[in-house]
């Protein structure tokens, strides 16, 4: 297995370089394949000039090498405060599937809101904030070489006497900081950071979810590897009140997961079905008030790990979608019980409809 991943690493990189270097511009964009930040940029770029009545764009803070977080504000404009759904993709630099996923998940509903009511409905009630890549600095150093490709933290210099580069946002979050599952290393790939919020990439998420917390209803934060859905806490002393719900409403989307292509996505609180941590951005942004919050591990289980090659892009994302989506319309249908069922006696009056027609037809 290990010859096969490194054969993998190898060509990966090499598609890197060439992408790197000749500055590769797209006529369509391929979601079937992995792409370089610049690329992930203008596509973003793409998403708000293509579609300006439902998107637009928001930078809320900059990474260690001074870029800017940048994300994408989706859902029709409203003169009153509307409810939302956040989803970031990216926290870890090598997990490209992750990118991938948020960019296919805007797709999907920027392609289907104008034909599909229940996505309709999502966006006059709900607006969806999505960074499709946290760890900018660490995501472009990931596509250097094959000798980074498997790079996971920032790109913050140690501090005091060591020497080694980066710190893991998902334990800097000031969530249970430095109890568990974390080392005081800075050479690890767990280290936690000197502070809790030391990093710039996590004080940016923070400062968003704290002025936006009366407004947030959910909490999606995607990773890989393991197909996994975690729900909080990551300290094996701690539950989430709200427990119960969250176990249920995960494995219903492991249930719609499944239904896509067959596989299997366990759920449960990382001490539980993964390893215990803290200072991770899900367990903040359950302490912070946001109700319903959810990590995401996508695939596979161990045979490709961190380089999943790019023919599973395409299903893993599908999957996933309808996972997520099972989640978000739980959330949204909970809050907007009216809207929810109007929705459904739209649809109800269009398969009669479609019904009559036919039966005239024949």
């Amino acid at each position: 297995m290990k010859g096969s991943v490194m054969s993998v690493l190898v060509v990966l990189a090499l598609v890197a370089q060439d992408r790197l270097a000749g500055g590769q511009e797209h006529k369509s964009y391929d979601y079937t394949k992995y792409h370089t930040m610049d690329e992930i940029s203008a596509w973003m770029n793409q998403m708000e000039k293509e579609n300006p009545d439902v998107v637009s764009s928001m930078i809320y803070g900059q990474t260690y090498e001074k870029r800017n977080i940048t994300l994408l504000k989706i859902g029709f404009t409203s003169a009153t405060p509307k409810k939302a759904v956040w989803m970031d993709c990216g926290i870890h630099a090598r997990e490209w599937i992750a990118p991938a996923f948020c960019q296919h998940f805007v797709k999907e509903i920027l392609g289907s809101y104008q034909t599909d009511p229940k996505v309709k409905m999502l966006f006059e009630n709900l607006d969806f904030y999505i960074t499709p890549v946290l760890n900018m600095d660490g995501y472009i150093y990931s596509w250097k070489d094959n000798t980074t490709r498997l790079w996971r933290k920032s790109r913050s210099p140690g501090t005091g006497d060591c020497t080694c580069i980066g710190t893991d946002l998902n334990r800097n979050f000031n969530a249970n900081w430095g109890m568990v599952g974390i080392s005081r290393n800075c050479c690890s790939a767990v280290y936690n950071g000197p502070t809790p919020l030391s990093e710039p990439e996590a004080q940016a998420v923070t400062d968003f979810l704290v002025a936006h917390q009366n407004k947030l209803l959910c909490y999606l934060t995607i990773h890989s590897y393991g197909q996994q859905i975690l729900v909080p806490y990551g300290h094996p002393n701690i539950s989430a009140p709200n427990y119960d719900e969250l176990m249920k409403v995960g494995r219903a989307a492991a249930n719609a997961i499944k239904a896509v292509h067959g596989k299997s996505y366990k759920v449960g609180t990382p001490p539980d079905i993964l390893y215990a941590f803290s200072g991770g951005s899900c367990d903040f942004a359950r302490l912070t008030g946001i109700p319903y919050s959810f990590t995401f591990e996508l695939r596979d289980e161990g045979k490709f790990s961190f380089i999943l090659p790019e023919d599973q892009i395409q299903p893993t994302c599908e999957e996933v979608y309808q996972g997520a989506m099972s989640i978000i319309n739980y959330i949204h249908d909970k809050n907007f019980r009216g809207s929810a069922i109007t929705v459904t006696a739209t649809l109800w009056t269009t398969l009669v409809a479609s019904w009559i027609s036919s039966a005239n037809v024949f």
